[in-house]
């Protein structure tokens, strides 16, 4: 199985100003990617995990990013590197979608041992190594592989999409 890779960040802006005689405008066209052709090396990635998952209200999960997740032919993942992560929170939630802080073996690598992210209804977030970087986002097996998903409160359910991509060496 091979695996082929786009990755990207988009954000378009123009803003304008009437002046006396004329109209200024600003436009930013800001654009970051990253190509990743299959393999284990800097530029390259083996591995992908993709999903839409639901919380149960106050619910939480961490995904084992070494050895539990399944690939769309029900394979294993095992991460060693995250190249690729994109998070976004169902519009429909009514609670935020909090990433980060696992109680045990955290996946350190993006937030720290117990930072958090917060997605409130409807936001994404998204995170991709450059293509030279050898190291990306590091994975340890057992000792540095849960990435905690929560639902900020009670009452609802939280739903959101997940995008992992990462070399399995």
């Amino acid at each position: 199985m091979a695996v082929v890779t786009d990755l990207g960040i988009t954000a378009s802006v123009r803003q304008t100003k009437v002046l006396d005689l004329t109209t200024a405008a600003d436009e930013l066209a800001f654009r970051r990617g990253v190509h990743l052709e299959d393999g284990t090396a800097a530029g390259k990635a083996d591995r992908a995990f993709h999903d839409r998952r639901t919380l149960a209200a106050s619910g939480t999960e961490d995904l084992d990013l070494a050895g539990v997740l399944l690939d769309a032919f029900g394979a294993a993942l095992t991460f060693v590197k995250v190249k690729g992560l994109f998070i976004a929170a169902d519009i429909t939630n009514t609670n935020n979608v909090v990433i980060g802080a696992a109680a045990t073996n955290p996946w350190a690598a993006l937030l720290g041992a117990a930072g958090t992210l917060t997605l409130r209804p409807g936001a994404s977030m998204g995170l991709m190594a450059g293509a030279a970087d050898a190291t990306a986002y590091a994975v340890t097996a057992g000792t540095g592989d849960l990435l905690k998903v929560a639902n900020s409160g009670a009452g609802t359910p939280v739903t959101y999409d997940i995008v992992i991509v990462g070399a399995s060496a």
